[in-house]
């Protein structure tokens, strides 16, 4: 295992086979260790954008807790929307472990320096969308995810049980929604078969490029950030996802999609890779409003983080006070 960055100064004697064994022996890296400045560095970057994502993934179906068509719908997408925002909190605590500034985190993000989930800058068309967003994007979010409790840093890995647990929730109750549709008009049914035709590639796209094209997955996984490749995780979505599709009686939109019995997997169509590299980019459907609306939030709750800061300097004085008194 290669774990030295090449810009970085060698480490003092034994610190780096300690690190090396540490993740040799599926031992976790904690932030009182010695780490190579490229690996603290990943993480960073990683875990930065695994918060934007939950951040800005409130946006989609914030949009719908209004126009929910029940009391019970919209405490459900309400519930949802908070447990992404808790997510996003968790993964920002995360982050700051390895030295890294929140406030800096989030001005890279309103900047568009720093990356989220190319999904989220998709619009979401009928209120189907919510319970597809639900069934594929939460869906994949856990195939994504559930590895990382296992990564090799133990502040991420740690934040990923709980935050896996409700993605899991989330699927659930995306799928139910769906189920209830389903069961409802013909319209009710063409509206979920749309949103179905409408987010699969994107949701496909969720893992990442193709391997080959993908430069920060094989040092990912020598170090045991990352346990999986996009495509062994894409796969493993397919699969899970075919069978819930014929349950639910929808077509997933994909003519090249079947079962292949000597490679016991599905095989499937190529996404658009172009598409994900404009989204990426900043050119998909949705980017410039998602980030503006995020700018926009953290410039109207700035007397927010003011009156905390007042408050803490003066909780801080009192305590002081008192040990003098």
């Amino acid at each position: 295992m290669t774990t030295t960055h090449a810009a970085e100064a060698p480490p003092p004697d034994g610190l780096q086979e300690h690190f090396d064994a540490t993740i040799a022996h599926d031992q976790r890296i904690e932030p009182r260790d010695w780490m190579p400045e490229g690996y603290r560095k990943t993480l960073i970057r990683q875990i930065a954008q695994h918060a934007h994502s939950e951040i800005i993934g409130m946006q989609p179906e914030g949009e719908w807790i209004t126009r929910a068509p029940s009391l019970r719908r919209k405490a459900i997408l309400f519930a949802k929307v908070q447990d992404e925002a808790g997510h996003g909190l968790y993964l920002y605590s995360a982050a700051e472990t390895l030295g890294a500034d929140r406030d800096d985190l989030t001005e890279r993000l309103i900047e568009g320096r720093q990356k989220y989930s190319s999904i989220f800058n998709y619009p979401t068309l009928s209120f189907a969308d919510v319970g597809v967003i639900g069934w594929f994007v939460d869906g994949a979010a856990i195939c994504n995810q559930v590895p990382l409790c296992r990564s090799s840093y133990g502040p991420y890995a740690r934040a990923m049980v709980r935050i896996c647990k409700e993605e899991s929730f989330h699927q659930r109750q995306g799928y139910e929604l769906l189920m209830t549709m389903m069961r409802g008009t013909t319209a009710q049914r063409e509206m979920v078969q749309d949103a179905v035709d409408r987010w699969w590639w994107p949701s496909l796209m969720m893992f990442g490029p193709p391997d080959d094209a993908s430069p920060n997955s094989a040092q990912s996984m020598a170090w045991k950030i990352k346990r999986h490749s996009n495509d062994e995780l894409r796969r493993r979505f397919v699969d899970m996802t075919v069978p819930q599709a014929e349950k639910l009686g929808v077509t997933l939109p994909d003519p090249e999609l079947r079962w292949n019995e000597e490679a016991g997997h599905h095989d499937f169509g190529t996404p658009d890779w172009d598409e994900l590299m404009r989204v990426i980019k900043g050119d998909g459907p949705c980017n410039a409003q998602r980030s503006e609306r995020r700018r926009t939030a953290h410039e109207e709750g700035a007397w927010v983080r003011e009156a905390a800061t007042a408050h803490a300097a003066k909780q801080a004085a009192r305590a002081a006070k008192g040990a003098v008194a």
